[in-house]
């Protein structure tokens, strides 16, 4: 008997019956039911997210505006919870139900609502604290119940971070703004000191150049003044001098003038004398009075002297006077004139430093004035526009730009070649309850394990072939998932069945109803190894191990290179070790039908009970 003959009869017997031909159909069924469903149920669960309930509680109280740059602030009020609550609603990422928070406890309890987000009363205030004396963080309280459903947690913690990240953009694209706004000021105002300096370094450069020149001049006067001092003193000795010789001149010219008025007072009694003595004599009064009017013109003259004498004794004593008020004052002059000097000194030595000091001040003016204009400089001039693509840019620095070498449409796009690959399985290890391809009868009737293997093996081969293309066609047409390379997709799924069916063959071969238990085991091992759902990498080490050995993971990595437009030599790969299973399952079975040969009976070639 050839191998189509050996096909062929067994399709018959399982054909023979109507109920033979129903249980054939319903497992061939088996994959396209369970991976078609599974996917069917997953395919796009995140579009379904607007639909879930959750709860949404604001209590913000608001709290005052915050200034924006060097405004004073308004008066005017915020409320980012109000604002956060309606981004929410409006972006409709999930049912938001706005609830107290006493009706949102209840509706959590109860499972009307996965889980609550409630936004406290001191958020706005919180948000705007930073710009006070007591800056603390804003909370967003999130609450969960696992008894509703565990993964909502997950979902409420990245909606909440989510959330997160929203404020903390908003919150600070405004307050850089303000910080911007701020800075423009200040930029502005730079302008303004840079121009003040710029005059101030010109008033400096007058001052430096005017104090230069008062050095000059008090350096004069103070060598004037000191040769001025010298002088004074000098007219001060000299008049000293002048004084003591007219005070003596005055003295000599006083008893002088003293002996003239004397005889001048004296002239009248020697006149009378004179006539007495003349009388005495005898003479006539004719002769006396001769006699006198000879000497009256001398005593007239007397007279004259005595009025000139005195004259000039009085221009004397006023000569002598006015020498000692000279000598006095020259003395004042030299005193006056030395403290001069001393001051002069001073003054010049007070116009060097204040020379000294200009220049300085010069140099730091214009040093100044330079610091301001490259302040400016680095100050860019800004506009309103500007400045708020600025801040939204400070706000949110980082745009990731996402870009996929191979990309699955949808969540149920990215499980299908796991689900697939386990149908697979699944659909082999449900045909090997109703086939027996291996029939005692064969091995006994005939002397060519080889062929009996291969008939053996083919039959459930083809017959997963047949899930293989009912799954294929569940996927692209039904649920309308793509495929970078349908055809390539398809001969994975239909080499990796027939891969199936060589090791479930081999243990049914070897252990009979243990090897289909093992079967069993082993489609569990290769469900928590085979990185479908988590990566590999995240497995306990001895699970990570099983995950390069058993087949079914590089099943799931075949699919997914195909399926999505991936690395096509890793797919070879890939099938490689399929065909390294295939193989070594086929010559295990064949090891094992030739076994059997070895103990045939002619009881093995009476017809099976069950066809």
């Amino acid at each position: 008997m050839k191998v189509p003959a050996m096909i062929a009869a067994e399709l018959r017997r399982l054909t023979a019956s109507k109920m033979g031909i129903l249980a054939l159909v319903a497992l061939i069924c088996v994959p396209i039911l369970y991976g078609g469903l599974y996917l069917w149920a997953n395919q796009d669960p995140y579009a379904k997210f607007p639909e879930v309930p959750v709860a949404l509680v604001v209590d913000d109280a608001g709290a005052p505006a915050p200034t924006s740059g060097t405004e004073p602030a308004t008066g005017e009020t915020v409320n980012y919870g109000e604002d956060v609550a309606e981004n929410l609603i409006d972006g409709n990422a999930f049912d938001w139900q706005r609830m107290s928070a006493k009706e949102a406890t209840d509706a959590l309890r109860t499972g009307t609502v996965d889980f609550t987000v409630t936004i406290p009363a001191d958020f706005s205030a919180a948000l705007t604290s930073a710009a006070g004396d007591d800056p603390h963080q804003a909370r967003i309280e999130l609450e969960t119940n696992d008894a509703n459903n565990y993964l909502a947690s997950s979902m409420g913690t990245q909606a909440v971070e989510k959330i997160r990240s929203s404020v903390a953009e908003m919150v600070g694209s405004e307050a850089a703004e303000r910080l911007l706004t701020g800075l423009s000021d200040v930029r502005d105002n730079l302008v303004t000191a840079t121009d003040g300096a710029t005059q101030l370094v010109d008033g400096a450069d007058t001052a430096a150049s005017g104090s230069s020149t008062l050095a000059d001049g008090t350096a004069k006067l103070a060598d004037g003044t000191s040769k001025l001092a010298a002088g004074a003193q000098t007219l001060a000795n000299g008049a000293q001098q002048v004084s003591a010789g007219n005070r003596q001149l005055a003295d000599v010219a006083d008893r002088a003038g003293a002996a003239v008025q004397q005889a001048a007072d004296a002239l009248p009694q020697v006149r009378t004398d004179i006539a007495t003595a003349l009388t005495e004599q005898g003479l006539t009064p004719e002769e006396i009075d001769q006699v006198l009017a000879t000497l009256d013109p001398l005593g007239a003259r007397l007279q004259e002297g005595n009025a000139q004498v005195q004259g000039a004794v009085g221009k004397v004593d006023q000569l002598a006077t006015g020498a000692a008020s000279l000598a006095s004052g020259a003395a004042d002059l030299a005193s006056g004139a030395g403290t001069v000097a001393t001051g002069a000194s001073a003054a010049n030595d007070g116009a060097a430093q204040l020379r000294d000091g200009l220049a300085t001040l010069a140099s730091g003016t214009a040093e100044l004035r330079d610091g301001l204009s490259d302040g400016v400089e680095k100050i860019p001039a800004s506009t309103p526009q500007l400045r708020t693509l600025q801040a939204d840019t400070i706000a949110d620095p980082v745009k990731v730009s996402s870009d996929k070498v191979a990309s699955a449409e949808d969540y149920g796009a990215g499980l299908a070649p796991f689900f697939a690959a386990l149908s697979a399985w699944i659909g082999i290890y449900a045909l090997f309850l109703i086939v027996k391809p291996i029939s005692r009868r064969a091995i006994t009737a005939l002397h060519s394990p080889i062929r009996i293997t291969l008939a053996g093996w083919l039959t459930p081969a083809a017959l997963g072939a047949v899930q293989m293309l009912g799954l294929m066609g569940i996927l692209a047409i039904t649920l309308g998932f793509t495929f970078d390379h349908p055809l390539g997709t398809l001969g994975v799924m239909v080499f990796a069945s027939a891969t199936f069916a060589a090791i479930i063959l081999a243990l049914n071969v070897w252990l009979g109803s243990v090897g289909q238990f093992l079967g069993l085991v082993l489609m569990v091992l290769q469900l928590v190894t085979a990185g479908g759902t988590f990566p590999w990498q995240t497995l306990p080490a001895p699970l990570a191990a099983l995950h390069h050995v058993l087949p079914l993971g590089y099943v799931v990595d075949a699919m997914r290179q195909l399926m999505y437009g991936g690395d096509y030599s890793r797919a070879g790969w890939d099938l490689a070790v399929l065909g390294m299973w295939l193989v070594g399952a086929l010559l295990l079975a064949m090891i094992g039908v030739t076994r059997m040969t070895h103990r045939r009976t002619l009881r093995d070639l009476q017809p099976s009970l069950i066809g």
